[in-house]
């Protein structure tokens, strides 16, 4: 009986690493419902995504000892401003294991305005599918994840800027 099981796991374990690879080469997913979660800010105020629904939502999973985040950051909080009073919300959930004491300082330093959220057990990479940092999702109005950038990106840039103009006028659906 344990013998007759033996080819049946092969074989399921075999069509497993098909299915992961044929994601990966698909690259990073879109379209689907960004799952919710709450956490609390660096002042301890605890954010929710729902509340967020209506706007188009940065989501930026990040960390201090990755160097690719800390380059970018200045970009964010450039964008930030720059789509400041628009139906759009910066949101930068560290899941740095020291929590408040290891971010905060680096916060401070650079003078981020935008919210930075603390998820020290990265509960959060998981639910989305992320598998590094930084890794960003953009989620529409309907709160449906458009688009998810692996790596930094230049958030300041003019093809960015036209990027989320498009986005804020619903011109942009994770088909594109």
């Amino acid at each position: 009986m344990k013998r007759a099981l033996l080819p049946v796991l092969l074989l399921l374990a075999a069509l497993g690493a098909v299915a992961a690879l044929q994601k990966a080469q698909r690259g990073p997913s879109t379209g689907y419902v960004a799952p919710d979660f709450a956490l609390p800010d660096l002042t301890g105020v605890t954010h929710r995504l729902s509340e967020y629904r209506g706007k188009v939502v940065f989501l930026n999973l990040w960390t201090t000892w990755c160097p690719p985040c800390r380059m970018e950051m200045p970009a964010m909080e450039q964008l930030h401003r720059r789509l400041a009073g628009r139906d759009f919300a910066m949101l930068a959930v560290s899941e740095d294991e020291g929590g408040r004491d290891a971010v905060a300082p680096f916060v401070a330093e650079l003078g981020l305005t935008f919210p930075v959220l603390l998820d020290p057990e990265a509960r959060l990479s998981p639910r989305y599918g992320a598998t590094g940092y930084p890794e960003t999702f953009i989620i529409d109005r309907d709160g449906k994840v458009v688009n998810h950038i692996i790596g930094p990106a230049n958030w300041e840039s003019e093809e960015m800027m036209r990027y989320f103009a498009a986005v804020l006028e619903k011109r942009v659906t994770s088909d594109q």
